[in-house]
């Protein structure tokens, strides 16, 4: 059944920063050979800025550091091993939410060419935040 996705009702206009085609390669999986094989991911990220103040202001203080988003996660792929994408998946949505005040986030990450005949295999997940 089809449902609107969360940000389209949310209560209020929301500006979102977005991060797409980010590669990285980690641990993750639930077969043997990829417990020790690092496999290439990409991460796409829209992220919903919590106030639109740095929009008026001009201002890094008042906006989403993307540099630190991407240092986050990078620490969250070299401190941590999960076995399903859903759960990688969770966890940096749980990280935005929590860690940069984001009212809402979508998280989307796939494998790379890790299915013969399939370019990415993966997993979007929308979180809002208080849910």
């Amino acid at each position: 059944m089809w449902r609107e996705p969360l940000h389209c009702i949310a209560e209020f206009p929301m500006d979102i920063i977005f991060l797409h085609d980010f590669k990285a390669k980690t641990l993750i999986g639930v077969y043997p050979w990829e417990r020790v094989v690092p496999q290439t991911i990409r991460i796409d990220l829209e992220i919903a800025l919590p106030t639109s103040r740095a929009c008026q202001t001009d201002r890094i203080e008042d906006a989403l550091d993307y540099a630190l988003i991407v240092d986050r996660i990078n620490h969250i792929l070299s401190g941590q091993r999960f076995s399903l994408l859903e759960a990688l998946a969770e966890h940096i949505a749980q990280t935005l939410l929590s860690e940069f005040r984001s009212p809402w986030v979508k998280v989307s990450i796939a494998k790379l060419g890790i299915i013969r005949g399939a370019k990415r295999l993966g997993v979007c997940i929308e979180r809002k935040a208080g849910l």
